[in-house]
């Protein structure tokens, strides 16, 4: 059984790798990207190394493959990050070098379709950070939110423990990245409803495993990264959270069933559900509507857990995933959660 370690960490003035192993959109949206990226350079103090597909839309999965390899291959970058998401990362895990990136570990930051690539490295015996990418997190209009930017600081340049907290507001509304104005303030925010517990009279320590919910879905069907020897996931820390395509609750729950069926669920002591994103362009949710789907899909949850993992300490509507504030989690590192404390803490 391979254990994730922690890479060393970068400190400021060190060279960090953007890529788009997921999607060039980049390339498409030069504003958020750009915004991104200056928010690493003046904001953490940190160089920008940006690689031959960053840009481009259409690159093959052994082209995204290949700046994967060079940004973990070359010494001088200390961390690597991803732009942001996309729909078929799954393509490019075949063409990954395990033993390369094995041989030069180092942190590795993305949410949404990058669930592939920290899942490869958390098999490959690398800690990966789930948030944080370039063009989301990094280049939010007006400002980065200052709960996310904690969080990320401190995952880049500490180790040890971080305690999460409730964030008391909250977003989940985009706004048009090719119109100007999107970036002359920040995004409208609304209180936030603190977390829900179940099961809350344990402790529960372990290593964090999980992400998009739909990209674990996908990695399940073409049976890769998951590990056929369930067992390494005992007493870890589940995290799930969905994506602004907003899956219905009833698919919420069979993809659940599906890995309760698999037998996974039961391995893991907690789960972490990402506060779910209610709205999207394709659906834009009126507010009664944005919370029954946000009802809907906890039903759905606490139904799977109810059916296959019924003693699972499970937290609701934690700040990471798609919506904003977002805090970084360590995929493979250590997650602690105090049901009789109502405490999370996960160490970087």
């Amino acid at each position: 059984m391979v254990i994730p370690a922690y890479a060393p960490k970068p400190s400021p003035g060190d060279r960090v790798a953007v890529v788009s192993p997921a999607s060039g959109l980049p390339g498409l949206f030069p504003r958020p990207y750009e915004l991104g990226v200056q928010r690493l350079r003046e904001e953490f103090g940190l160089e920008p190394v940006e690689y031959p597909t960053t840009r481009t839309m259409g690159a093959t999965p052994r082209e995204r493959a290949d700046d994967v390899h060079a940004a973990f291959a070359d010494p001088s970058v200390k961390a690597v990050f991803a732009s942001i998401g996309g729909d078929d990362q799954i393509t490019v895990l075949p063409f990954l070098d395990r033993e390369l990136i094995r041989a030069n570990p180092k942190p590795f930051f993305g949410v949404s379709d990058n669930t592939n690539l920290l899942a490869h490295l958390y098999n490959t015996g690398i800690v990966g950070y789930h948030g944080a990418s370039v063009m989301v997190e990094l280049g939010r209009p007006g400002a980065m939110n200052p709960v996310t930017a904690d969080s990320l600081r401190a995952a880049l340049f500490t180790s040890g423990p971080y305690e999460l907290r409730p964030a008391e507001r909250w977003n989940d509304i985009d706004r048009d990245w090719a119109d100007p104005s999107t970036f002359e303030a920040e995004p409208q925010t609304r209180p936030g409803g603190g977390w829900i517990w179940r099961n809350a009279d344990r402790v529960v320590e372990g290593r964090g495993w999980g992400g998009n919910l739909e990209i674990l879905s996908w990695l399940l069907m073409a049976d890769r990264e998951i590990s056929h020897d369930l067992s390494v996931y005992d007493g870890g820390v589940l995290f799930l959270e969905t994506s602004e395509e907003l899956p219905s609750a009833t698919e919420v729950f069979r993809i659940l069933r599906n890995m309760g069926e698999r037998g996974l669920l039961r391995r893991f002591p907690a789960l972490l559900m990402g506060r779910a994103k209610t709205w999207s362009f394709e659906r834009p949710n009126s507010p009664e509507e944005a919370a029954r789907y946000a009802t809907e899909q906890r039903e759905a949850v606490q139904r799977a857990l109810a059916a296959y993992a019924p003693d699972t300490l499970a937290v609701f509507d934690v700040d990471f995933g798609h919506t904003d504030p977002q805090f970084v989690l360590p995929y493979g590192g250590t997650i602690r959660v105090d049901g009789p404390a109502r405490r999370i803490t996960v160490t970087y």
